[in-house]
């Protein structure tokens, strides 16, 4: 990735901050960037440990359509921890990329970050349009703010758009896509799965009909793009509730979810993806492989991550995407208002991310039970058997689990996709 490193052509433009810098918090340089950063303080922010530099990566130049659904995840991993904190993009300062049109300007003010973007991507992209994905990546106008003082409440919540990278680009791991039967079950598809083509290209990204290109799952340039060479962990972006979002160069951090052994149900099921996508396809009594985010199940302490994927590391509570469902966080662990646009593949307010321009599923949103059953503190295939057929009887159900009616819709509704 030397040659692309050499290609950027990036001007990283530092301004000023009036924050002070923590004794903890110290800068690190990206490796073939020249560029400074003025720091912040901030309430939490992650430790990051020693990384192999000169990492290589080798990447196909043509979009692919499928991609890993079933990973080994490490349980008891052990960490060590450096007493060094890490995050480069802290304080003011601005990308722009003359090769890849990138152009990302973001200020700190009054514990608010702003980002102002047109969401290029400052890395190479697959080709688009492709078979799976009839979009042309475009510029866009975007703005996020976010602040920069999170307060962790621990409660996950449901965030269509949890965040977005340091070069602008957004992150939105779920999709519109999705599989409804005739007896009552609905089954949102995957972004990364083997079974239904939706043009990712090697970022796990693609493109929206707006034109808006977005990460689905881990990108490899994105954190050497962004990276330096002495840390594990690279600060790759910014979470809406203002924690850091990081990956990791070496894996080391796991993802607890597994695939479910619980066989699907649903007959006369039809597909929602547009033209020449459908509409048939059998369901019922079919095993589990993460074609559908209900294939997956929360169990905790199976990784080292929580069900949003987060950790806390010396005391910082931040995010990593990792190559593993949930591979970009579903759910958020601060405060935060998700503020979201409306229109073809922007994501209504129940709606996800729709990259062949399709329907955009059930108008109310379905659970995710896996982060129900993680807010009730119980199994997901406690809180499914429980539940049972549709429409749930929330009284019955509430009893078996030995929680309240109230707490079970709160938890059903806030983990509503």
């Amino acid at each position: 990735m030397v040659a692309i490193a050499f290609a950027l052509s990036m001007s990283m433009v530092a301004c000023s901050n009036d924050g002070t810098l923590s004794e903890l918090l110290q800068p690190a340089a990206t490796d073939d960037q020249s560029h400074t950063h003025t720091q912040e303080t901030t309430s939490s922010q992650p430790t990051t440990q020693t990384t192999k530099a000169n990492q290589s990566h080798t990447h196909s130049q043509e979009t692919t359509s499928s991609q890993p659904t079933t990973q080994t995840t490490k349980a008891d991993q052990s960490h060590t921890q450096s007493d060094e904190v890490s995050a480069t993009y802290l304080g003011d300062y601005e990308i722009s990329d003359s090769v890849f049109g990138t152009n990302t300007t973001v200020t700190v003010s009054n514990d608010v970050r702003t980002i102002t973007t047109n969401a290029l991507p400052d890395h190479e992209t697959g080709v688009f349009p492709n078979s799976g994905n009839p979009n042309t990546i475009s510029a866009q106008s975007a703005t996020y703010r976010y602040t920069t003082d999170p307060v962790y409440t621990g409660i996950a919540q449901e965030a269509h758009v949890p965040g977005v990278a340091v070069n602008g680009v957004k992150f939105e791991p779920g999709t519109a896509e999705s599989v409804s039967c005739a007896t009552g079950e609905t089954y949102r598809v995957e972004g990364l799965q083997e079974t239904f083509n939706l043009g990712m290209d090697f970022n796990n990204a693609h493109v929206q009909p707006t034109g808006a290109y977005h990460y689905h799952g881990l990108s490899d340039l994105l954190a050497e793009t962004h990276r330096d060479s002495t840390h594990e962990l690279v600060h790759v972006g910014f979470a809406a509730d203002g924690h850091l979002m990081y990956i990791s160069t070496t894996d080391d951090y796991t993802s607890s979810y597994r695939l479910s052994t619980t066989l699907r149900t649903g007959s006369n099921c039809n597909v929602s993806l547009g033209p020449g996508q459908g509409p048939d396809i059998a369901v019922g009594g079919t095993i589990p492989d993460g074609t559908y985010t209900s294939d997956w199940e929360y169990v905790e302490g199976h990784g080292d991550l929580d069900e949003c994927n987060g950790i806390s590391i010396s005391g910082a509570y931040v995010y990593v995407i990792t190559d593993e469902f949930p591979y970009i966080s579903r759910c958020l662990k601060g405060e935060f208002t998700e503020i979201r646009q409306m229109g073809p593949g922007q994501g209504g307010p129940q709606a996800g991310d729709s990259a062949n321009g399709g329907q955009n599923g059930p108008q109310n949103g379905q659970p995710n039970l896996a982060i129900a059953a993680a807010q009730l503190g119980v199994t997901e295939d406690d809180l499914r058997a429980a539940l049972g057929a549709p429409p749930p009887n929330l009284t019955s159900a509430a009893s078996d689990l030995g929680v309240s009616v109230q707490a079970l819709q709160n938890a059903l509704d806030a983990s509503r996709q």
